[in-house]
């Protein structure tokens, strides 16, 4: 495990005319250029139900990666097509997608999912098939470090995954820190949806509160998919809770922090990424200025590299917003991209037989100033921007109130 740290402020149609074979390659004897050649990046998501805010705006950032690599002719020869498949943020969905992703040939690279347990369904079937896969959005530490990463043993349990959003051992240090030494929080109910990203960023986060000084005065856990909470937010008017934290995503998070303030415990729920949406805000039905969120890295908005990013989306008229991983989406897509580059330009101008291997080899030395910062990766895959930011509610729009690096 990581030694303590300290916080410093701060659709896709593939034609007929391709050419590849078994792995998006030409035959091992044709010495022609890859004039013609297309290769697909493929997309995992939420598109459809409650967490298609965020599904969209990573199938659109990839898109628009996609676009500006043709339209600047980033690999010659190569044309890039995105195929988006639909996970509906379930396990089995992901799995599905995953063997049909690797069963499309023309697939060199996947940017997915959003939900760290839908990840855990897909890894083993992109590690057989040597198919890079990189999320925008997993934050659980056992995807990249491997189940016993709490008691300090590290062990990378697939090569090809890797993802560009920083861990929950860093998310959840970080949110407990700031709620002890910011917002001067100590007695915290801790609430979570029993789900693989929520209940272990909620692990993280009380166990980081309490080494603080804080008290875990309660804990629950709810159901996805359902709406009536009242039992929990009882539980937490009676703990005498100052604060809540909730483990999970924003659907039952805008409804929890709406029911616990409806019991007159006029206290605020803070959360991980799963909340950060303005989803959030709209569940409740009473004002919840004050409910706190983080996110991973810096407002994209605020980042001199991402000007062009949020200019070009908004020329592109995607329909939905690029939300809170767009820019992680874009910088995921463009990974892949820079590793294709990289493969086609060490083999003459062409891709090899065995692109996707080579691939995954690439993606481990790549790095590149992109919308979100530096790009690159470390042994696990883990993105090696560790940048965080805190959210808050005022007057029902989030607003950054304090963002920082993470110093191993």
């Amino acid at each position: 495990m990581r030694n303590r740290s300290l916080l410093i402020l701060t659709t896709v149609i593939t034609t007929g005319a391709l050419t590849l074979t078994a792995c998006g390659s030409r035959d091992k004897n044709d010495s022609k250029s890859n004039n013609g050649t297309t290769v697909v990046i493929g997309v995992d998501a939420p598109l459809t139900g409650s967490l298609s805010a965020l599904g969209q705006g990573i199938k659109n950032s990839v898109d628009l990666a996609a676009k500006t690599a043709n339209k600047n002719n980033e690999v010659k020869g190569i044309t890039f097509k995105v195929v988006a498949l639909d996970d509906q943020a379930v396990p089995a969905s992901g799995h599905q997608n995953a063997v049909n992703l690797v069963g499309n040939k023309d697939v060199l690279g996947v940017v997915g999912p959003l939900n760290s347990g839908v990840a855990q369904s897909m890894q083993s079937d992109f590690a057989k098939a040597n198919l890079t896969e990189v999320s925008p959005a997993n934050t659980n530490p056992a995807l990249t470090q491997g189940d016993n990463w709490a008691s300090g043993n590290l062990k990378r349990p697939f090569k090809t995954y890797f993802r560009t959003a920083t861990t929950d051992v860093i998310q959840g240090r970080f949110a407990a820190q700031y709620y002890y030494n910011d917002a001067k929080k100590r007695k915290v109910f801790v609430i979570d949806d029993k789900q693989t990203y929520g209940a272990g960023l909620a692990a993280i986060f009380s166990q980081e509160f309490k080494r603080l000084g804080g008290k875990v005065v309660g804990t629950d856990h709810i159901t996805v998919k359902e709406t009536d909470f009242s039992s929990t937010a009882d539980k937490v008017k009676s703990s005498g809770a100052d604060s809540v934290y909730f483990g999970g995503q924003y659907p039952e998070g805008g409804l929890i922090s709406d029911q616990v303030k409806k019991t007159g415990a006029k206290i605020p729920t803070m959360g991980g990424d799963g909340i950060y949406d303005p989803a959030f805000i709209s569940a409740s039905g009473v004002p919840n200025d004050g409910d706190l969120a983080t996110s991973v890295g810096y407002p994209v908005e605020q980042l001199d590299t991402a000007k062009t990013f949020i200019s070009d989306y908004k020329a592109a008229g995607y329909k939905d917003p690029y939300a809170a991983y767009g820019g992680y989406s874009y910088d995921a897509a463009w990974s892949i991209i820079q590793a294709v580059k990289s493969v086609v330009e060490a083999n003459d101008g062409k891709l090899p037989s065995d692109a996707r291997a080579k691939i995954t080899e690439a993606m481990q030395k790549v790095s590149f100033d992109g919308v979100t910062g530096k790009v690159s990766f470390d042994q696990y895959g883990d993105t090696t921007n560790k940048q965080l930011t805190v959210y808050k509610v005022e007057s029902g729009a989030w607003k950054a109130v304090k963002s920082a690096t993470f110093k191993d």
